[in-house]
């Protein structure tokens, strides 16, 4: 089987209306070519108010390893809409640096190739709808912002089709905005103030900005659609479920997004047929109460459906299938299962439980850095240069796991290595963010069906903010299970450490080893304290810790028992042991760490050791070993007089 080509698509929030449309054309043209597509988002809008955590977002996009695409598409709309023009560049300069043909999403940028949404039909309906079938002579167009390629482009398109009615649009009826509420807002006060005169109609170029004017107007005193016929763009959800439901009209932009992936397929597959995307455009028209035409009820009960919160729900085999609703999630319970997670194994594994809950797919997997644990290297750009599946939860093979005995380590630059596997049919394969703040933790890669777009929604979005709160509220608990173990000044197990390793440590203890125990004190730290202050006693304590730890083997436990004293014990085979070598590597050591440090004091320290095999008492072999280190410190004060 040949490889399968791969598409990266990059966008933001994949689960509203516009990329949700985009994606509509480009899975469907990629389902007809056989390509995959690897979808790259944000899940939150640029620019957010939580700045922490929208740079935590936008780390995704640091992930995209250009080289690994045959084709790239960028929804230039919702990116330059958001103003992330330093988002926008890097994107460019890396797809550049990997020279792989790269599309732009009807706003163009620099020398990139762009599609552009033939947005004109539609806006020449809504016109005629208007004029046609209201009656509608004088009219208001309201569109985005000045100088705005789709604002000007939609604004124009709409002039032409009133001038060919025989009608033309007053100077004051052309009105620049923001393609959001407030635009609508401004408006309606405007015309109800008498600064605009009262049109037949205003039509304006997205949904948002009609549904602002509706409510002011309303608010204002006025009445919609008696007094004015009101008309949008976009057909969002909205729309459809607003006091006054709004007329509005799908976007192309499902047919933009299948002409930007058959411009890719003319240079990555020249000669290739090239299939048609095709849209009843009476099936794109939505008619709300907004224009006064009897509202499409059948729509607005969809709208409900997908948006309603379910308390008691008879889910059906059928239901799980289709799509979970946001009800059922909030009423899981995951995040209290998630956060009941003892260690962090079982936050992983309670993580590929919960994953029933984003059904359907064919494949999740949690991708985590190997430090994830380790809040002292938290990184909030770029990952590093190797990535750990520590979750994989399957519905096309008997591969799941979850934890870290299992996991797979691969190159980041692959970004989820299934995506290059040979497979039946092709997918989409969706990467978001795992991140708490602006921390980055890894990412999630969802795979589905590329007819299964549709299924992209508000509960996927909700669940990965459960699990980036399951990860962190995890390395909290780690971190103060790790502090209550650990001694903060040397950062050696502490004597609760040491008993808790000390069990797994005596478990290994067969007849074919022994174990020996080693007891360190410092020498002189009362002197050097007095004499030099406590800063310089910590300084000595530290570098006997030092040394302690330097003559240890792994798995041998090297702890702080308190004050100056130090313990060490590992197994060893049986004979092999020799104290005396010990003894002389651990003087070697704290000779070798302090030689250079100029202290007008020499750190020193004594070291006794003793052997224990079979039914061993440690309490006993610690006070040997102290015995031992105080005759060793006894005899060194004899041999220096």
């Amino acid at each position: 089987m040949a490889a399968r080509k791969n598409i990266c698509f990059i966008t933001i929030t994949p689960d509203t209306m516009h990329p949700l449309r985009l994606c509509e054309g480009i899975f469907t043209q990629c389902e007809k070519y056989g390509y995959n597509v690897a979808e790259f988002a944000s899940m939150v809008i640029m620019n957010n108010f939580f700045t922490n955590f929208e740079r935590g977002e936008r780390n995704i996009y640091e992930l995209i390893d250009f080289t690994k695409f045959d084709g790239v598409i960028v929804d230039t709309v919702n990116l330059i809409r958001d103003n992330t023009m330093e988002l926008i560049e890097n994107i460019y300069k890396k797809a550049k640096e990997a020279n792989v043909p790269v599309v732009c999403v009807n706003s163009p940028y620099k020398d990139l190739d762009t599609v552009t949404c033939n947005n004109d039909i539609l806006m020449r309906e809504l016109c005629r709808h208007a004029i046609e079938k209201h009656g509608c002579k004088e009219i208001c167009l309201l569109t985005g912002f000045k100088g705005n390629y789709e604002a000007e482009q939609r604004l124009s398109v709409m002039i032409d089709e009133i001038n060919k009615h025989g009608l033309s649009v007053k100077e004051e009826h052309i009105i620049y905005g923001d393609f959001w509420y407030q635009s609508g807002i401004q408006l309606a006060q405007d015309i109800k103030n008498g600064v605009i005169s009262k049109p037949d109609a205003v039509i304006a170029s997205s949904d948002h900005m009609a549904l602002g004017f509706i409510d002011e107007y309303i608010k204002l005193g006025g009445k919609i659609p008696d007094d004015i016929c009101v008309l949008g763009f976009e057909a969002n959800k909205e729309a459809a479920l607003a006091d006054v439901s709004l007329t509005s009209i799908e976007s192309a932009f499902a047919s933009c997004g299948a002409a930007a992936v058959d411009h890719l397929r003319r240079i990555i597959d020249p000669g290739k047929e090239i299939l048609p995307f095709e849209k009843n455009i009476n099936d794109m028209l939505h008619i709300g109460e907004s224009c006064g035409c009897p509202p499409d009820i059948k729509r607005t009960k969809r709208s409900i459906q997908t948006l309603i919160y379910h308390r008691n729900r008879y889910y059906t085999e059928e239901v799980f299938k289709d799509n979970i609703d946001i009800g059922l999630l909030m009423e899981s319970y995951i995040p209290e299962q998630l956060a009941a997670s003892t260690d962090p194994e079982d936050c992983l594994v309670n993580i590929l439980k919960a994953a029933y809950i984003i059904m359907p797919f064919d494949c999740f997997s949690l991708c985590l850095r190997d430090d994830w644990l380790d809040t002292k290297k938290d990184k909030t750009i770029g990952y590093p240069d190797k990535m750990r599946m520590v979750v994989r939860r399957s519905n096309i093979d008997d591969n799941s796991f979850a934890g870290t005995d299992k996991s797979v380590l691969f190159d980041t630059a692959d970004m989820i290595p299934q995506m290059y596997e040979e497979s039946d049919e092709p997918h989409a394969f969706y990467f978001s963010p795992i991140h708490f703040s602006e921390k980055s933790l890894g990412y999630a890669v969802l795979q589905r069906k590329l007819c299964d777009h549709s299924k992209y929604n508000l509960v996927y979005s909700n669940w990965l903010r459960f699990i980036n709160n399951a990860l962190e509220m995890t390395r909290t608990k780690e971190r103060f299970v790790i502090l209550s173990r650990q001694d903060k000044m040397t950062g050696l197990l502490n004597r609760r450490g040491m008993y808790e390793k000390l069990d797994e440590l005596l478990s290994r203890l067969d007849d074919e080893h022994e174990i020996y125990v080693g007891v360190i004190d410092m020498d002189g730290l009362k002197y050097i304290n007095d004499t030099f202050g406590h800063s310089e006693g910590d300084y000595g304590i530290k570098r006997v810790g030092e040394a302690a730890l330097g003559i240890t083997q792994e798995g041998d436990i090297c702890a702080r028992a308190g004050g100056d004293e130090f313990y060490i014990a590992g197994l060893r085979d049986k004979g092999s042991f020799d104290g005396d070598e010990l003894t002389k590597r651990f003087c070697d050591k704290l000779s070798e760490l302090t030689a250079d440090d100029g202290k007008p004091f020499t750190v020193s320290a004594s070291i006794g050791c003793t052997l224990g095999s079979g039914d061993v008492d440690f309490e006993e072999l610690i006070s040997e070993a102290d015995e031992n280190m105080y005759r060793f410190k006894i005899a060194r004060k004899k041999h220096r007089r």
